[in-house]
C-alpha cells in the first residue's frame, strides 16, 4: 500500500537566472503565462489547469516535480511520511496546500490539493482526412496558421539517477505509481530504464508520468509537454527553428514505448523539453512488462536517439 495515490501530473519547477529569457523560450515553444511575480513564472497550457511549468529566480536547477493528489486527506497521511513538511498553504498564485516531500535524488516533489481552475484556453482546430474517412473534411480547405505549438498540458517526467532501484522503490511506494515498462540491458535484473504510469483504477492514463533512467550522475533528463496532433507537433518545430537560437536535441519521430511522436528541444539552460502527440494509455489492469533495451529504447520511426541526450541531465 503506497503513502497516497497521485491523481495527476501537475509540474516541473526550475530555477533559471533570467526569468525573461525563461518566459521567452516558454513562449515560444507554446505556453502563456499565467503568473508573473517578482522571483517567479507561472506558464499554463491550454487545459483548465492553473499552470504547468514554474520557474524561480536563481541558479540554473531543476527543483522537483508537483503532483496533484485527490483529497485533504491525502495530504494528511503524506504528512505523515518521513521527512515531510506537513501541510503548508501555497503562498502562490493558483493557492492550493501542499506537502513537500524528497525523493532519494534530493528533489522536492510537491502533493497538492485545490489548485485553481482556470479558463480552458482556444485551440487551433483542424480535421484531417485520411484512408477511408477521406469526408472528414468535405468542402473544407486545411489551412494551417503558422507559430507556435498549442501546449495542452504536462505529460511526463524524466530523472537518470545513480540510484534507479531506490528511486523507482520510493515513487513507487509513496506516489502509487505503476509499471509499465522496465528496460533491461543483457540480464533482466540489470534494470536501466522504467516508464511508470498513475494508478486510477478502471480509469485509463498515459503509459508513463514518470522515466527513471539508469545513468552515472542525476539530474533532469526532461519534461515533456502534449500538444494536439502531429500538425501542432510539426508547426511547433518550424516555428522554434525559424528562431534561430534554440538547440534542437532529437525528432520528430515515434517511440517505441509509450508510442508518442515527440520532439525535443533545449532551454537556453539545457534543460530539455518535448512536445509530443498521441500516446499509448493504460489503465490498473494492464500487465508490467520486461522489454530489452534494443527493442524498447528505439523509435518505429524517425532518427536513432543521439548519443549525447542517452546521458543528458541536468542537476
Amino acid at each position: 500500500m503506497s503513502v497516497v495515490k497521485a491523481a495527476d501530473f501537475l509540474w516541473g519547477r526550475l530555477r533559471s537566472p533570467d526569468l525573461d529569457r525563461a518566459e521567452e523560450f516558454l513562449t515560444d515553444f507554446g505556453f502563456a503565462r499565467v503568473a508573473r511575480t517578482a522571483d517567479k513564472l507561472f506558464m499554463r497550457g491550454t487545459d483548465p489547469v492553473h499552470h504547468i511549468h514554474v520557474t524561480e529566480r536563481g541558479p540554473s536547477k531543476f527543483v522537483g516535480f508537483g503532483y496533484a493528489v485527490a483529497s485533504e486527506d491525502d495530504l494528511k497521511r503524506a504528512a505523515k511520511a518521513p521527512g515531510a513538511s506537513g501541510i503548508e498553504t501555497l503562498d502562490e498564485p493558483g493557492g492550493g496546500k501542499r506537502v513537500r516531500l524528497t525523493d532519494p535524488n534530493g528533489y522536492q516533489i510537491e502533493l497538492v490539493h485545490g489548485l485553481e481552475k482556470v479558463a480552458k484556453l482556444p485551440v487551433r482546430e483542424n480535421v484531417i482526412n485520411w484512408g477511408e474517412a477521406k469526408l472528414r473534411r468535405a468542402g473544407v480547405l486545411c489551412r494551417l496558421p503558422r507559430g507556435p505549438s498549442q501546449v495542452k498540458r504536462i505529460g511526463h517526467g524524466v530523472l537518470m539517477s545513480t540510484e534507479i532501484g531506490k528511486t523507482l522503490a520510493w515513487y513507487r511506494e509513496t506516489l502509487g505509481l505503476l509499471q509499465s515498462d522496465d528496460v533491461y540491458a543483457g540480464d533482466k535484473a540489470n534494470v536501466i530504464g522504467s516508464f511508470n504510469r498513475l494508478d486510477r483504477g478502471d480509469d485509463y492514463v498515459d503509459h508513463h508520468v514518470f522515466f527513471c533512467i539508469a545513468g552515472p550522475k542525476t539530474g533532469l533528463n526532461h519534461l515533456s509537454f502534449e500538444v494536439r496532433d502531429i500538425d501542432d507537433v510539426m508547426l511547433g518545430h518550424e516555428h522554434m527553428k525559424s528562431k534561430g537560437k534554440y538547440k534542437h536535441v532529437w525528432g520528430i519521430g515515434r517511440h517505441v514505448l509509450g508510442s508518442q511522436i515527440y520532439d525535443y528541444w533545449e532551454d537556453p539552460w539545457g534543460r530539455v523539453h518535448e512536445h509530443w502527440t498521441d500516446t499509448d494509455v493504460l489503465n490498473a489492469r494492464a500487465p508490467a512488462n520486461q522489454v530489452s533495451a534494443e527493442d524498447g529504447l528505439v523509435s518505429q520511426w524517425g532518427q536513432p536517439v543521439p548519443q549525447p541526450f542517452i546521458g543528458h541531465a541536468i542537476p
